[in-house]
């Protein structure tokens, strides 16, 4: 049975694969917002912003890749809606395959897009002036939660996906998610915050990511935000793809 899943979400991976190559504009589209952000701050407002950091980009490119993801996870509740629509769902519960593979197999290709959005990001940043000298376990770990925090977002695009009526209540339901950055330390310290927006900032899981992976770029001691970053992601992870796989089963019931 297990073998049967990984097969044919393998299998129904290597479509969505495809979905994603033909239209590469959707990756690039994904980048460009993040990247404008970033040039916006760092040559506009950057100097006004006292950090901390001599260069104020490399105090910035944790917020503006969590920024990426929570753009990036709309296209895959898009994907989702137009699957659901198009019929094809239905067709794929008439073939002897794994129910939850074709989620699994969605949610994959949001990692893999998302993946790649990311790597365009960090090397413009580069570009930029950012520089770490963080070691290759630190790069991984900052992977790692990247990846975590975005399968996260997508069983909650999933789960959009499967409930939207419109193609744009698809796609509509991230932008809550891509404001939560700019309420964090993301873009500023949260000591600089008004008390009612410090405390949320500071409570919210954006901050203790962003805080992370701060942190491992700098070569710093990673604090306890690490455990709280990770316990909001594997929360949410949880909740969200137990509603995602209810959700689905009531769908195709």
């Amino acid at each position: 049975m297990t073998t049967h899943f990984f097969g044919d979400t393998a299998v129904l991976l290597g479509r969505s694969g495809r979905h994603i190559t033909r239209s590469l504009d959707t990756v690039i589209t994904v980048s460009i917002m993040p990247i404008a952000l970033m040039l916006l701050f760092v040559y506009v407002f950057g100097g006004a912003i006292d950090a901390g950091s001599d260069h104020y980009v490399n105090y910035l490119l944790p917020g503006i890749l969590l920024i990426t993801i929570a753009m990036g996870i709309s296209y895959t509740a898009f994907r989702l809606f137009t699957d659901m629509r198009s019929g094809i769902f239905a067709r794929f519960q008439s073939m002897p395959i794994a129910r939850s593979s074709v989620l699994w197999a969605h949610v994959l290709t949001s990692v893999v897009s998302n993946l790649i959005s990311l790597v365009i990001v960090v090397l413009v940043a580069l570009l930029m002036g950012f520089r770490s000298g963080a070691g290759v376990l630190a790069w991984l770990a900052v992977a790692g939660i990247l990846v975590l925090f975005t399968l996260a977002l997508t069983w909650i695009a999933v789960i959009a996906g499967l409930s939207a009526k419109t193609v744009d209540g698809a796609s509509a339901f991230s932008y809550p998610i891509v404001f939560l950055p700019f309420v964090s330390s993301a873009f500023v310290p949260t000591d600089t915050m008004p008390g009612p927006v410090r405390a949320f900032a500071e409570n919210q899981p954006v901050t203790s990511i962003v805080n992370t992976i701060r942190d491992l770029f700098a070569q710093r001691p990673v604090s306890g935000d690490v455990w709280i970053g990770l316990a909001w992601c594997a929360g949410i992870l949880i909740v969200a793809c137990a509603l995602a796989m209810v959700t689905y089963h009531r769908k195709i019931a």
